[in-house]
C-alpha cells in the first residue's frame, strides 16, 4: 500500500514498527508480495475440494496479459498464474512466463499436475520460478488415481529442478478423510526421493531433494456467501491487500486469492491503475479492519481460511 494506515500499537510487531518508520522517514512505496493473475478460469477437472466458479469461461489473450502485467510491474514480486482454473490449459502459458520474467516478476504456477507430461518441454524451455503441484487423494478426482499421474509429476520435478525451477508438491488435505489416502503417495515419493527429508524452516513441509519440496496443510473451507458467518466482532485476520491481491481474468481486482466469484470487486485493472484501486475507500476499510483484527466484508466473515489466523 502507498499510504500508512492507522495502526493500533498493541497489534504491532517490531517488524511493523520498522517498516512504518522507514515509510515515514524515507517515503518508501511498499510493494505487495504476491498477485494472483488468473490467466483462465477454465479447468480440466472438477474436484471435490475445489470451490469452482460460476463466472463465464474466459482465457486472457496475450495482449491482455501483457497489459495487466504492465500495470503490476514494479509493484509485485511473485506473479501467480492462478486464482481459479488450470493454468496449464492455456496455450500461451510459455509466452506468459517469458513475458513475466522480462518484466522482472518471479512467475509461479499452481497446477493439478495432470497435463505436465504433455507441456513439459514447452514450459521448461524457459521455466518459471516455481511450480506448485497439488497432489490429492484419488477420491477427490479419478484423474489422481491414474497410474501414470504421480509418475508424470515425479518425472517433471526431476527435469524442472535441473533447469533451476523450484517444485512444491502439495498435500493440503490434513484433517480430512482423504488424509488416509496420502500413504501410497508418500511411499512413492520416498521411493523416488530416498534419504532423509529435511524440515523446511518456518514451514510445515519437507525438502525432498535440491529444489524439490513437499508441503502439508490442513483442509480449509472456501469463503462462500452461503456459508455460516462469524460475528462482526470475531477475532479475524487476513493478508489480503497487505501481502497479496487477486486479479480475475476479466480484470476484476479482489483482495485475495480465495474470492472465486469476485464478490469483493475493488475495481478493474483494465480500466484503472493498481494504486487507485487499492487506495479506494472499500479497500482501505478492509485493510484497516484487519489491522484491528476485524473483518469488514461479509465474505471475509464466511472464510474458513481466515479463521486460521484468529487468536
Amino acid at each position: 500500500m502507498n499510504t500508512v494506515r492507522h495502526y493500533h500499537l498493541k497489534f504491532l510487531t517490531v517488524l511493523d514498527i520498522i517498516v512504518i518508520t522507514v515509510i515515514l522517514i524515507e517515503g518508501v512505496n511498499l510493494m505487495l508480495n504476491k498477485a494472483y493473475l488468473e490467466i483462465t478460469n477454465v479447468c480440466n477437472l472438477s474436484c471435490t475440494f475445489c470451490h469452482k466458479t460460476k463466472r463465464k469461461p474466459r482465457l486472457l489473450t496475450a495482449d491482455e496479459f501483457e497489459h495487466l502485467a504492465s500495470k503490476l510491474k514494479g509493484k509485485i514480486k511473485y506473479l501467480y498464474f492462478h486464482l481459479m482454473g488450470e493454468p496449464t490449459l492455456h496455450p500461451d502459458l510459455p509466452k506468459f512466463i517469458s513475458t513475466a520474467k522480462s518484466m522482472g516478476f518471479l512467475p509461479i504456477i499452481t497446477t493439478n499436475g495432470t497435463l505436465l507430461g504433455k507441456i513439459r518441454d514447452n514450459i521448461l524451455s524457459d521455466p518459471p520460478h516455481k511450480i506448485s503441484i497439488s497432489l490429492h487423494a484419488p477420491s477427490a478426482n479419478k484423474a489422481f488415481a491414474d497410474s501414470s499421474y504421480l509418475d508424470n509429476c515425479i518425472d517433471f520435478a526431476h527435469k524442472a529442478s535441473n533447469t533451476g525451477c523450484y517444485i512444491a508438491y502439495r498435500l493440503w488435505n490434513i484433517g480430512t478423510e482423504e488424509e488416509k489416502e496420502n500413504r501410497p503417495i508418500l511411499d512413492k515419493l520416498h521411493e523416488e526421493f530416498p534419504g532423509e527429508w529435511t524440515d523446511v524452516r518456518n514451514k510445515n513441509g519437507k525438502k525432498l531433494a535440491d529444489r524439490i519440496y513437499l508441503e502439508f496443510a490442513e483442509h480449509f473451507d472456501w469463503p462462500d456467501m452461503n456459508a455460516d458467518e462469524c460475528k462482526k466482532d470475531a477475532d479475524m485476520f487476513c493478508y489480503g491487500l497487505r501481502d497479496q491481491i487477486g486479479i480475475l481474468c476479466d480484470g476484476t481486482v479482489v483482495p485475495c486469492c480465495l474470492d472465486a466469484e469476485g464478490v469483493i470487486a475493488l475495481g478493474n485493472l483494465f480500466e484503472s491503475d493498481l494504486d487507485q484501486i487499492i487506495s479506494s475507500p472499500r479497500a482501505k476499510a478492509i485493510y484497516d479492519s484487519f489491522s484491528n483484527r476485524r473483518a469488514a466484508e461479509e465474505l471475509c466473515r464466511k472464510c474458513g481460511y481466515a479463521k486460521r489466523f484468529s487468536k
